[in-house]
């Protein structure tokens, strides 16, 4: 038995020699050097919006606040899936670009978008909040705040910006119709 374990060692030790040695075997290509997700100067933005709803906050919240309902006010955010955890906890994960919700109270929640492999990180947070106005009122409010110093030039953050802000803004519509007890349009 200690001649195996022996045996054994020594060869390893001779494969991680060698592994090591023909690592930096001359004219063998170099590893490719990590590309850091690192923004060395961000420059955050934010996109608030609100909305009037008819309706008491809890009945709005109750009707658009699961952490999955994107999937049916936002068009761009087909069949939402939990990759873990568990629907409307901390920490858990939906399939819509892998957003992990990391805050909620009793009736808002708030996520953000894991850094990525090679890209940089913007650092993509967004909460959305439904708040009483009145017994019988409320508004939706929706943020967003990200890293936009990654685009080329004021022009095209100032794009970035404008497009976002468009389609939230459309989501918020889609919510207010939702809670009102309306139906969207076919997609």
């Amino acid at each position: 038995m200690l001649t195996y374990v022996t045996r054994f060692t020594v060869t390893a030790a001779f494969s991680c020699i060698a592994t090591t040695v023909g690592a930096q075997t001359p004219g063998a290509a170099a590893p490719a050097a990590p590309v850091s997700v690192v923004v060395a100067k961000p420059t955050y933005t934010t996109i608030p919006l609100e909305i009037a709803v008819d309706r008491p906050a809890a009945d709005v919240w109750a009707r658009i606040g699961k952490y999955c309902a994107i999937s049916e006010w936002l068009p761009i955010a087909k069949g939402c899936t939990m990759l873990s955890g568990v629907e409307g906890e901390v920490g858990s994960v939906r399939s819509i670009a892998n957003e992990v919700l990391v805050g909620k109270s009793e009736f808002s929640y708030t996520y953000t978008q894991t850094p990525r492999e090679g890209r940089p990180y913007n650092l993509y947070h967004g909460t959305l909040e439904v708040r009483p106005v009145t017994p019988k009122t409320s508004k939706i409010v929706y943020t967003l705040m990200y890293d936009n110093s990654m685009l080329p030039d004021d022009a095209a953050r100032e794009k970035d910006k404008a497009s976002r802000t468009a389609m939230f803004t459309g989501a918020i519509n889609n919510m207010k119709i939702l809670a009102e007890g309306g139906t969207l349009p076919p997609k």
